[in-house]
């Protein structure tokens, strides 16, 4: 795969292209910062960012897909988890706490794409298949070799059920975080 700061889901994006959706992501997350994702749409994120409305459009087809990819962006630019640790509990305890952590100080944005990513766009549909792929790669780096397939299947689910769990409120991503310690541990036996 390209350098993801070059490629969208959409397109294949040249360095000046990649700048306007990088401006287009940031007015994104200000806007829901300031106004949450109700008042979101890709209109007023171009407005936001200085871009044509029509321009806008030409990479995302929705403001879910917009809030998915910048999610996307976020989660593939950040580094893989350096594991300090032996033990394969503390290692995939590292990997979702960071995961988890990429939204943690903005509440507004998490909750906004824990509802993009349930989203039937088919834009969206193909950026949450590589945010699950990328999730699911790391944690089998983290779990190591000889990997048993349901422990990563539930690994994704106990993931996958924390977002919507602190999407939906119910803890914010910070409690979130030491609830898939707690049940990281149990699934590994650690």
């Amino acid at each position: 795969m390209s350098d993801p700061t070059l490629e969208s889901t959409r397109r294949r994006l040249t360095a000046r292209q990649a700048d306007t959706v990088d401006r287009l992501g940031r007015a994104a997350v200000d806007l829901l910062r300031r106004d949450g994702f109700g008042a979101l749409t890709v209109r007023r994120v171009a407005a936001e960012a200085g871009v044509g409305a029509a321009t806008a459009y030409t990479y995302f087809s929705s403001k879910e897909h917009l809030v998915a990819e910048v999610f996307w962006r976020r989660l593939t630019s950040s580094p893989r988890c350096e594991y300090g640790a032996a033990d394969r509990a503390a290692r995939v305890i590292e990997v979702l706490g960071h995961i988890s952590l990429l939204v943690a100080d903005e509440p507004q944005f998490a909750g906004a794409v824990t509802t993009a990513l349930l989203g039937r766009d088919p834009d969206v549909e193909v950026l949450r298949q590589r945010i699950g792929l990328d999730i699911r790669d790391r944690l089998a780096d983290a779990l190591g070799p000889d990997t048993d397939p349901d422990v990563l299947d539930a690994l994704e689910m106990l993931y996958s059920g924390a977002l919507v769990r602190a999407g939906m409120g119910y803890a914010s991503y910070e409690e979130i975080a030491d609830k898939l310690e707690r049940s990281a541990r149990l699934i590994l036996g650690g």
